[in-house]
């Protein structure tokens, strides 16, 4: 994805300020709420709502009987605060506004570390106190009908640009409420993109559009930030438009661009711990609702094992992602989560089911420098014993790295013909032979 230039508006250099500043906003911005009423906010135009913000903030900073010097980059950068703080997520704002910016990450009020380019820095940037960090969390939660105390104090939620968002608070949070946000690109990357990027290369791209559109079950592994949500987005473009799709997900942030989309999100308990709903509860749902495709955002429990009898009953080129190190421990991952389920099935039962539902795994991951790769994909060929077997169709491997500090690495086939490829046939999908070709290899 090509990164937008970023406004000065939205990066002005930002100093500490005193303690007296934050005392000063957080009194204009008090003043101001006793003086607008907010449940009109959302009926005013936006602009028009923005200069009378400033106009009264003005007016208010002029009547502060107990002034504090400020220059007029200061005095612009409180005003802009005090909009944002009205209008918005406070603090926040500026990173959000911010293209470049992939992860929004509060380690309680006094610091908020920002992911930029695959690098994690620390800003400037900070809330007055728990309290104020503790209000911006619950305006966020409570927009998407959850809730956030002491007897709920974890959730899941996202923000009105499909951004990934999780807070926990005390009694969990030792040392203050946290906050991150995961967020997307307003535009979602397509497979150019990832061919730009070098997170894969052409050829690779050709074979896994084959995979989608032939309808084989999918299952995109790697570790926390490797870009697996992202990788399933670029793939879900490749599904055709006539079928219908249902999504599950914890908290939506799947950006699929066809037109027939069940869109589905679990439920937490209410506060008499009843009501919840949870992904299982969706699978199972998601069976009755005639879909061509289940896409699930992420596995994590139970639902494992309701996403593999979707997988062997006919609801074949379903998608999902899976936390883990390689291809292998996906696998030993789905098991694990299957035996969550509490059922008496055998292990050799079970290895076997896995194997027949689930046809290829593609895994992604995060480098030293920042980078994702797809690292490698593996085709599920059966079993050999009491083992699932696995051929790597093709892998990525680090060479070194030069020296500005950044991953240098080629991709490789390794000369095995996926038996997918029969499939690709049957469903019309032409590919070379000559992709497999062992001395084929890209350098990056």
């Amino acid at each position: 994805m090509e990164m937008k230039l970023v406004s000065a508006r939205d990066r002005v250099p930002r100093k500490h300020m005193p303690e007296e500043y934050f005392e000063l906003k957080n009194k204009i911005h008090d003043r101001l709420l006793n003086l607008i009423d907010l449940s009109l906010i959302e009926s005013f135009d936006q602009e028009v709502l923005k200069s009378q913000i400033r106009v009264i903030s003005e007016k208010i900073l002029r009547e502060e009987p107990k002034r504090i010097p400020l220059n007029s980059e200061e005095r612009e950068r409180l005003l802009r605060e005090i909009e944002d703080e009205v209008l918005g997520y406070g603090p926040l704002e500026p990173f959000l506004r911010d293209p470049t910016v992939s992860d929004i990450l509060v380690t309680t009020h006094k610091k908020i570390y920002v992911e930029r380019f695959g690098k994690l820095e620390l800003t400037d940037a900070r809330f007055k106190d728990d309290d104020h960090l503790l209000k911006i969390i619950d305006k966020i939660v409570s927009s998407v009908g959850r809730r956030i105390d002491e007897s709920s104090p974890m959730v899941d939620a996202r923000l009105p640009d499909g951004s990934r968002v999780n807070a926990i608070i005390a009694p969990l949070a030792m040392d203050g409420p946290m906050l991150s946000i995961r967020r997307f690109a307003a535009d979602p990357l397509e497979m150019e993109d990832l061919i730009k990027f070098k997170t894969l290369t052409p050829e690779i791209g050709e074979i896994i559009k084959g995979i989608v559109k032939a309808r084989l079950n999918v299952i995109i592994s790697g570790g926390t930030g490797s870009g697996k949500t992202t990788t399933l987005n670029v793939l879900s473009r490749f599904i055709p438009e006539e079928e219908r799709i249902v999504t599950i997900e914890d908290a939506a942030e799947l950006q699929l661009k066809q037109e027939h989309v069940v869109r589905l999100e679990t439920r937490p308990p209410n506060i008499e711990g009843k009501g919840a709903v949870t992904q299982r509860d969706l699978v199972r749902n998601s069976l009755r609702m005639r879909p061509d495709r289940i896409i699930v955002g992420e596995v994590r429990g139970q639902e494992a094992f309701d996403m593999l009898q979707a997988m062997n009953t006919g609801h074949d080129g379903s998608l999902t992602t899976i936390h883990s190190n390689s291809p292998r421990d996906a696998l030993m991952r789905v098991e694990t989560m299957v035996a969550m389920a509490n059922l008496d099935i055998p292990s050799e039962f079970l290895k076997r089911y896995i194997s027949s539902a689930i046809n290829v795994i593609i895994h992604i991951a995060r480098l030293a420098d920042g980078t994702r790769r797809g690292t490698s994909l593996q085709e599920i060929t059966g079993m050999e014993g009491n083992m699932i077997t696995l051929q790597e169709i093709f892998s990525f491997q680090q060479t070194g790295i030069d020296a500005e500090n950044r991953v240098r690495g080629r991709f490789r086939f390794h000369g095995v013909r996926p038996r997918f490829i029969e499939k690709f046939k049957v469903a019309g999908i032409k590919i070379s032979s000559a992709l497999f070709d062992p001395n084929r290899s890209m350098e990056v």
